[in-house]
């Protein structure tokens, strides 16, 4: 990019930046870069341009680059939710493109700011993790890259199973500032049973304590459960999970809002882009790029297509209410932009789905629910009830299976007992089995998870030396 392009985006961004003001939206201070696919592709892979080195992330990196370079899919941007907020533009992009990049990332800085989802995410996120990473290469340097990297194996592959709930926090922190030490008798003198008073000495014995469940309640966060009690970890180790977990806390918000996240982005950079004085050149390359990101699938759900839909539909019917709603719900019209803006503050991807997909949207986007029947692909169900009932349940738990710690010392033996919260979706077998040894590694005995496939109750064990299963 020469000197005039260069001063020709900066005066793009800087009108892009007054329009969205102009329509009210509240962003971070903002920063680009402009940066090679190389780059681009690294920070997806590794979510974060300071974060720690895994192999893991490099497979990720290679699988999207092969992407790219054979023209089947394309990262024009990346946005860091931080203050200031980073976006990142990939070389080679038009004006055209950087224009309507721009106006997407605006929207998303501004979902970051005030979606009550990210209101506790840490804003110097960039700065910490460059720590971390430090801190665990320090750790390679010590113990060895290929010990560190293989405990970072066990961490990563139950990554997923945090709590990012506050409450839960709260709630764990009053236990353990209520918890009381058994109280035992101070001995003042080898003699104190000889100094008794009959009376004391004919009382009857003490009731035998009643063992208590360790966990009192079934505990979610799986990671943070490991880390408290697990008999096996070093002092490093702990630290290497408890920088995982804040990390895996920080991307939490953005698996709960991912359909609403991009379909605000893209309804804004609509608008801000109709401001914009194209000429035809630019128009047919916007519409086109538009066209491609928006565009519907007949597989898969695209949340920015959703998104986006569901988005209008809120605006048009809290604009135009009808009679009814007026009279019962006291709904005035020409309330849909304020609406979207409360929608935007308040929501998650679960209540956005149960509470403004419609009938009448499931029907005009033609949703369906469909399952694979011999060899040939099948619709099962068109009702939308069905259709926003199957697409709120993929987003519970940011889409990830929910285990609960059971019993930390089970059988008496200080093993693990977990078990799966079962809603009508099976656990994938081969992916649980190949699971279940790093959870043994990081709990040091024998683990236990309780689940259902075909109807039954299951629990699956490993030893350390073989996994097995028996229905019970």
């Amino acid at each position: 990019m020469n000197a005039d392009e260069r001063k020709e985006l900066e005066r793009a961004i800087h009108e892009i930046t007054e329009i969205a003001k102009g329509f009210g939206l509240d962003f971070f201070e903002m920063r680009y870069e402009i940066c090679p696919a190389d780059i681009i592709y690294t920070f997806g892979a590794y979510g974060m341009p300071t974060r720690f080195s895994h192999w893991s992330f490099g497979k990720a990196f290679h699988k999207m680059k092969l992407q790219y370079d054979l023209n089947l899919s394309k990262i024009y941007e990346l946005v860091i939710n931080s203050d200031p907020c980073y976006a990142f533009l990939l070389k080679g992009n038009s004006l055209t493109q950087n224009k309507l990049i721009v106006a997407h990332v605006l929207a998303h800085s501004d979902f970051f700011k005030n979606n009550v989802r990210f209101s506790n995410t840490p804003r110097d996120m960039v700065e910490t993790m460059a720590a971390s990473a430090e801190r665990i290469r320090g750790y390679e340097l010590k113990y060895g890259k290929e010990t560190v990297e293989t405990f970072l194996d066990h961490v990563l592959a139950i990554q997923e199973h945090v709590n990012p709930s506050l409450i839960d926090a709260v709630n764990r922190q009053r236990r353990i500032k209520d918890r009381k030490p058994a109280g035992k008798p101070v001995k003042t003198s080898p003699y104190d049973d000889l100094w008794k008073l009959d009376g004391e000495r004919s009382a009857p014995p003490a009731p035998r304590p009643v063992k208590r469940r360790f966990p009192e309640t079934p505990e979610k966060d799986l990671l943070l459960f490991i880390m408290e009690n697990s008999r096996v970890l070093e002092e490093w180790q702990q630290d290497i999970i408890t920088i995982v977990r804040n990390e895996m806390l920080y991307f939490w918000p953005q698996l709960e809002t991912k359909i609403m996240n991009e379909g605000w982005a893209s309804y804004w950079h609509i608008r801000i882009m109709r401001e914009l004085d194209l000429n035809e050149a630019e128009t047919i390359e916007y519409a086109r790029l538009n066209a491609s990101v928006l565009q519907p699938s007949s597989t898969s759900i695209n949340p920015y297509y959703l998104g986006l839909k569901i988005f209008e539909d809120i605006e048009r019917r809290y604009d135009h209410p009808t009679e009814q709603e007026q009279k019962e719900l006291g709904r005035k019209p020409g309330q849909g932009r304020k609406k979207i803006f409360e929608v935007r503050e308040l929501e998650s991807d679960i209540s956005f789905l149960r509470n403004y997909l419609t009938k009448e949207l499931v029907e005009d986007l033609d949703l369906y629910v469909f399952q694979k029947k011999g060899n040939e692909w099948t619709i099962t169900d068109k009702d939308w009830t069905v259709v926003r009932d199957q697409l709120v349940a993929g987003r519970i738990n940011g889409g990830h299976p929910v285990i609960l710690v059971q019993d930390g010392d089970y059988l008496q033996n200080g093993e693990l007992y977990l078990i799966h919260r079962y809603e009508g979706i099976e656990l994938d077998i081969k992916y649980l089995e190949k699971t279940l040894p790093h959870v043994y590694a990081l709990w040091g005995r024998s683990v236990h998870l309780e689940t259902v496939i075909e109807d039954r109750p299951v629990v699956f064990c490993y030893n350390g030396t073989k996994c097995t299963r028996r229905f019970v």
